[in-house]
């Protein structure tokens, strides 16, 4: 699962970051929030935000978020005990909310609650099953074993289905954030495509895909 965290508390940032790497996630954890505004669409599975931080504060990433994503988790971890401004972060969709100081633990088990990837398998259309721990796609009577980028792909688009996916997101997450060509995502939904039959992906002009359902 790969977190975005934003808090301007070096030693904080560094202690989360530390901790969820060692729960296994990937994170990318920013101090300020005109960086971690600009990386919104890299393709992440839940966000932390602070509230305070420098050039841009959470409020105004949270409402970016929510322009984009509706369904994925986003977690609030701030000192702030001003009612109006926590009413707003839940007005705009924020999932929880975490007052500082806080126990780390007591983070982890918000993020194991609302942020998992997705369910192990899942039914995303009639007769179509996708196991993603075995990366196995059954469609109807036909079994299809997954390479590795194909059942990351799929499983960004099933978390994110309904939603512009951006070439970047897809760079992000399939490839880890290591640059690719824009020939070797259009070689890999191509693949995709195939696999599935159904025209499930569908093309945004110059922006990304949407996986329509």
């Amino acid at each position: 699962m790969k977190i975005l965290l934003l808090e301007d508390n070096d030693k904080l940032n560094q202690t989360i970051n530390k901790r969820l790497g060692i729960k296994g996630y990937r994170v990318d954890s920013f101090t300020d929030g005109q960086k971690a505004y600009d990386a919104i669409e890299n393709g992440y599975n839940c966000f932390l935000l602070d509230i305070n931080v420098p050039n841009v504060d959470g409020i105004k990433i949270l409402k970016k978020i929510r322009e984009y994503y509706e369904e994925i988790p986003v977690i609030i971890i701030s000192s702030t005990v001003e009612l109006d401004i926590i009413k707003e972060a839940y007005d705009l969709g924020c999932n929880d909310y975490l007052k500082k100081p806080f126990f780390i633990d007591e983070l982890e088990i918000k993020i194991e609650k609302l942020c998992k990837i997705a369910k192990d398998v899942i039914e995303f259309d009639k007769d179509y099953f996708f196991d993603f721990k075995s990366s196995l796609l059954k469609i109807g009577s036909q079994e299809v074993r997954l390479t590795k980028k194909e059942r990351l792909l799929l499983n960004l688009f099933l978390t994110k289905r309904n939603e512009i996916i951006s070439y970047a997101a897809i760079e992000n997450y399939v490839w880890e954030g290591n640059f690719v060509s824009l020939e070797s995502i259009r070689s890999l939904i191509r693949r995709l495509r195939k696999i599935l039959i159904k025209e499930y992906i569908q093309t945004v002009v110059d922006t990304g895909y949407i996986f329509k359902i």
